[in-house]
């Protein structure tokens, strides 16, 4: 093994990531951030280190930036090497714990909604056939689905103009297999449910909040569970 585990005693930010991996997730620098409690040029050092001493493999989705464990870094946090070095991973202020959970439920991603909850409703619309999954990253809409989005969002996508990957994609959320819906149909979505007052976005931030009414929105027209949010 290398000198880096030994070295995280220097840096405890590079625990936090490793453990942070240690699940099998393959996270962006930006989360990767988050739980390190730290600023992204100060974590992107660290994960680069990691990198190239071969504990940490990166792989890419467009512009996006994902890192895993490999099988050295896997190793290297079950053998218990960061704790022996009595290395306990950087804890976040509150406000930034707080912060990062609301951003992992829900939050803005290039103009349409990210987060668990954008997720769910990606995951509704394909199991009731309103999309379909395309080649590469596309997803089609249905004629099924055209109804479904013009009644429950009023909108219609055949009006919508296509972009690289279509009228709608799949766009990678944290977490590996997992996505939500991206493209032009994702964005006017994200603007419907603000419009319709059943998300609010926070001013100077990415986070989205799930109002009362949303929540209810929701639940019944797919039979989602949710609590307010904001």
């Amino acid at each position: 093994m290398t000198a880096i585990p030994a070295a995280l005693a220097d840096h405890p930010a590079r625990a936090s990531i490793l453990t942070a991996l240690a699940d099998g997730t393959a996270r962006p620098l930006a989360e990767l951030a988050a739980i390190a409690g730290l600023p992204r040029p100060a974590v992107a050092a660290q994960v680069a280190l990691l990198t190239a001493a071969g504990l940490l493999a990166e792989e890419r989705d467009g512009r996006q930036r994902y890192f895993s464990l490999t099988e050295s870094g896997l190793a290297a946090v079950l053998e218990g090497q960061t704790r022996r070095a009595d290395v306990q991973a950087a804890p976040a202020p509150p406000r930034r714990r707080r912060a990062n959970r609301g951003m992992g439920f829900a939050r803005s991603c290039h103009d349409h909604l990210a987060g668990d909850l954008a997720v769910m409703l990606a995951e509704a619309l394909i199991a009731e056939r309103s999309l379909r999954l395309g080649t590469d990253r596309t997803l089609r809409v249905t004629r099924a689905g055209r109804a479904r989005f013009q009644a429950v969002f009023g909108l219609d996508p055949d009006s919508l103009t296509p972009g690289r990957h279509g009228i709608a994609c799949r766009c990678p959320d944290w977490g590996p297999r997992r996505w939500h819906l991206g493209g032009p149909l994702g964005l006017w979505v994200l603007r419907r449910m603000e419009q319709a007052g059943w998300v609010t976005r926070a001013p100077e931030s990415r986070a989205v909040g799930l109002t009362e009414a949303g929540a209810r929105a929701l639940g019944r027209h797919f039979a989602l569970k949710l609590a307010a949010t904001g």
